[in-house]
C-alpha cells in the first residue's frame, strides 16, 4: 500500500449540503434557516460569551490582575553571604534558616542564590542551589546537599 492508495473509510466523508438552490432540492427557500429570528438573518447569532441577557459570568467574576499556577514551584531564596551568620563547620538545614530568620515557612522549598561571599566551611541543605552559589561554598571548604 502506498500513499496515494489511502481512503477514508466508507461514511466517514459525507457530500456538502448546498443549500439555497430551488425548492425541490430540499434545502431551498430558507435554507435550513427557519423563517424568523436572530439565527436567520445574514450576521445573526450571539457573540461567544453571551448568555441571554443574564449577566455573563466575565463580568460576575473580580477584577483579579493575574492567576496564581497550582503547579509553580514557589521558593524562599537565602543568597550567600546571608549564611555567613552560621558559625563554621556547622549544618544548615532549612529549621535552621527558619530560626536564623532568613525565611519565614519550613515547608516551603529553599533556594541558595550566589550573591555575596563566604569565608567559613558549612554544610549546607537545600532544595536547589545555584552553580555560583555552590562554587561559593564548596571554595570555602563546605559541602552542598539537595534535598528532594
Amino acid at each position: 500500500m502506498e500513499q496515494q492508495d489511502l481512503k477514508p473509510g466508507n461514511g466517514a466523508k459525507r457530500p456538502r449540503r448546498r443549500v439555497g438552490r430551488g425548492d425541490s432540492s430540499g434545502h431551498g427557500s430558507y435554507s435550513g434557516r427557519g423563517m424568523k429570528g436572530q439565527n436567520s438573518r445574514s450576521g445573526g447569532g450571539v457573540r461567544p460569551g453571551f448568555e441571554g441577557g443574564q449577566l455573563p459570568i466575565i463580568k460576575r467574576l473580580p477584577h483579579l490582575r493575574g492567576f496564581t499556577s497550582r503547579t509553580d514551584n514557589e521558593f524562599s531564596v537565602v543568597n550567600v553571604d546571608r549564611l555567613a551568620r552560621f558559625p563554621a563547620n556547622s549544618r544548615v538545614t532549612v529549621g535552621d534558616l527558619v530560626q536564623a530568620g532568613l525565611i519565614r515557612d519550613a515547608r516551603t522549598r529553599v533556594k541558595i542564590l550566589g550573591r555575596g561571599t563566604l569565608e567559613a566551611p558549612l554544610s549546607v541543605e537545600a532544595h536547589r542551589v545555584t552553580p555560583s552559589a555552590r562554587e561559593k561554598i564548596e571554595k570555602a571548604g563546605g559541602t552542598v546537599v539537595e534535598i528532594a
